[in-house]
Order: C-alpha cells, then sequence, then structure tokens
C-alpha cells in the first residue's frame, strides 16, 4: 500500500487557538509549575527551622527582582489552576456545557486568577509596607 496518498491529520499549525484549547493546556503547566515551585517554597520554609545560612540565601534568592518575579507568576499560577478547578468541578457537576457558558466561565478564569494575584500582592505589599 502506498502511504504517500493517505490522509494527513491535522497538525497543530493548521488550527487556529481557541480558548478551551488555551485553558486547557495552561491547567496542565500550572500544575507542573505548582509542583516545582512548591518544592523550592518547602525549601524555604524547612530553612527556617533548621538552617540559617540556607534561610538566608533563599531569603535573599526570592527577595530579588527574579525572585520575586518567580513568586509572583507561582501566585498567578496557584490562583490560575484554582480557579480553573472551580470551574471542572463544576463541569463534572454537570453544568456549564454551553459554548456561551464555556466561554465566559474561561474568561472568568483568567480574570479571576489575574484580580486575586494582584488583591494578594497588592495587600502583602501593603501589609510589608
Amino acid at each position: 500500500m502506498d502511504s504517500s496518498n493517505r490522509p494527513v491529520s491535522p497538525h497543530i499549525q493548521i488550527y487556529r487557538p481557541q480558548l478551551t484549547s488555551v485553558l486547557s493546556i495552561l491547567h496542565r503547566m500550572t500544575g507542573i509549575v505548582l509542583a516545582l515551585g512548591s518544592i523550592l517554597i518547602a525549601v524555604w520554609f524547612s530553612s527556617i527551622a533548621y538552617n540559617r545560612e540556607l534561610f538566608e540565601a533563599a531569603f535573599l534568592l526570592l527577595s530579588g527582582v527574579w525572585g520575586r518575579l518567580f513568586l509572583f507568576l507561582w501566585t498567578l499560577a496557584l490562583f490560575f489552576h484554582l480557579c480553573n478547578g472551580i470551574r471542572h468541578l463544576f463541569w463534572d457537576a454537570g453544568h456549564g456545557f454551553e459554548i456561551a457558558q464555556v466561554y465566559r466561565s474561561g474568561w472568568s478564569v483568567v480574570i479571576g486568577a489575574f484580580a486575586l494575584t494582584f488583591i494578594v500582592w497588592t495587600i502583602g505589599y501593603t501589609a510589608c509596607g
């Protein structure tokens, strides 16, 4: 059989990204980021009790520009994953499958994640002086 005449499956380059596919990919990626970032944060918290030098090194790393950027993006990933997880719970209960509801809940996840991140970082900076 000649394989050159066989139909080719559409590739990702053919499809235009849709909100649903982008949010699905981001949900998986934020899950990975949260797992890996949790290791760093756990080491940082553990160092408070066990090793002063490690704590100071971790504090210097996380209080710098790159560390704050990491913490900000980790916070954004946390709230995105949380909001999208709640969205999935509604889907598990059988709600929100109509296309208009899917897009409305998708944009709500994005806006909610940014709003919650902004609130936490604003309150955090206000509280810390």
